[in-house]
């Protein structure tokens, strides 16, 4: 039996800081659980992107104020964060009349809109990387490759590796997520397709960066000089020779395996390369 009156008034202490130690931890848990409960917003009749008589697809401002409002009385994390996403994309804060707008910042603030970029950023530094390492790899080759972060889309631009189009760090690319939400929407990707620029000609991919979370937030593009290709490298044996030895140019050599057992085996027999039949 205790009767010291300290050692009772610890052990209460204790047996509190455990009670509240417990809520805390299991309102935590709640608020995590709620935070990944909701829809994609696209599952919501206030999708605002519309198809034009002309099938394209445009941002409708109306769709998205009745978002911010519905947003604002019924909550869901996954879909109103989407939401924002969308609005910071399109331009949402030059295009709603003010009193919208206010209503907006409040939506904004409710779902911690900062956060949404902050992480985004995060979340593509390894994208960054990759376009970083895969340009390091095929220098001085008219082929250029850039990450672009679509949740700034007026200011894209964040890495551009071999660069062939002159474009700067921070140039907008509005015009690119209607493109790519279109041919999300049409179940087509963009692939080798053709641009003609003045006299300029590429030959370009673009790569959509989409996430369970928010929906697209990013874009990979390579974008390939024809002209230099065809105009500058083909016109001279020389320059032919010097593409290949950029092209081929490496750091280091390595003792290392990357066939298959078979094509291993057909390597050390004489095969030279993947169409060799004189082995």
């Amino acid at each position: 039996m205790i009767d010291s009156p300290w050692l009772v008034n610890i052990l209460s202490g204790l047996i509190v800081s455990v009670i509240l130690f417990a809520f805390g931890f299991l309102l935590g848990k709640k608020r995590e659980k709620d935070r990944l409960k909701g829809r994609n917003i696209e599952e919501y009749d206030f999708y605002p992107f519309e198809l034009d008589e002309e099938k394209r697809l445009y941002f409708d401002l109306k769709d998205f104020r009745l978002g911010i409002y519905y947003f604002l009385k019924n909550r869901d994390y996954i879909a109103a964060r989407q939401l924002i996403l969308l609005g910071e994309q399109n331009e949402a804060r030059h295009k709603l009349e003010h009193d919208d707008l206010r209503q907006y910042l409040k939506l904004y603030k409710k779902y911690d809109g900062d956060s949404i970029f902050n992480n985004n950023m995060e979340f593509l530094e390894n994208y960054k990387r990759i376009v970083r390492l895969i340009g390091d790899s095929f220098p001085d080759i008219g082929i250029e490759i850039l990450l672009h972060d679509l949740s700034n889309p007026a200011k894209s631009l964040c890495i551009i590796e071999n660069n062939i189009t002159g474009r700067r760090l921070e140039s907008g690319a509005t015009n690119l997520v209607i493109d790519l939400k279109t041919r999300k929407l049409q179940d087509t990707d963009k692939l080798n397709y053709e641009l003609n620029i003045g006299a300029r000609k590429f030959k370009c991919t673009t790569i959509p960066i989409f996430r369970k979370e928010y929906g697209l937030v990013g874009a990979i593009c390579i974008n390939i000089d024809v002209n230099y290709l065809k105009e500058k490298v083909l016109s001279d044996i020389k320059y032919v020779e010097e593409f290949f030895n950029s092209f081929c140019k490496t750091d280091m050599v390595l003792n290392e395996n990357i066939l298959s057992r078979e094509e291993y085996k057909l390597a050390l027999n004489g095969k030279r390369h993947w169409q060799d039949r004189n082995y």
